[in-house]
């Protein structure tokens, strides 16, 4: 698959943190409720931990319990789906349209009317709060 944003691991390397490169191109998992951004609630925008493409709000994001920030809806066109079956289940993993960095999974278990829950790391998304 390309990306609109396109660059060599040692590019990756050189412009993101241990953790960041870990998470956005090798698909590691920070620890559950580890996350700078789980509590975040101000109004803002999260985005894209790679190539800053705007990804979700505060107005989609929900405490679901699991230790991972947490949306029920995306921006449109922001996000890409894939299969994933590693772990020996099968998940869906979500990735940056733009760059194609991992920022986690998707699942249909959500308490909102969308039913989705986009379980994000905090490592691979920036939060902007809102400026009123």
């Amino acid at each position: 698959m390309t990306y609109e944003i396109e660059k060599s691991k040692e590019q990756w390397r050189e412009e993101l943190s241990l953790e960041r490169y870990a998470v956005l191109r090798e698909a590691a998992t920070e620890a559950p409720f580890t996350g700078s951004l789980l509590h975040v609630d101000a109004d803002g925008v999260f985005s894209c931990g790679g190539c800053g493409q705007r990804l979700f709000t505060t107005s989609q994001k929900f405490d679901s319990g699991c230790g991972w920030p947490s949306f029920d809806a995306c921006e449109p066109g922001t996000i890409i789906e894939r299969a994933d079956h590693s772990l020996f289940r099968k998940r869906t993993e979500i990735l940056c349209a733009k760059c194609g960095g991992h920022l986690g999974h998707v699942f249909d278990d959500g308490p909102t009317p969308t039913g989705l829950r986009y379980c994000v790391n905090s490592a691979a998304i920036d939060f902007s709060e809102a400026n009123d």
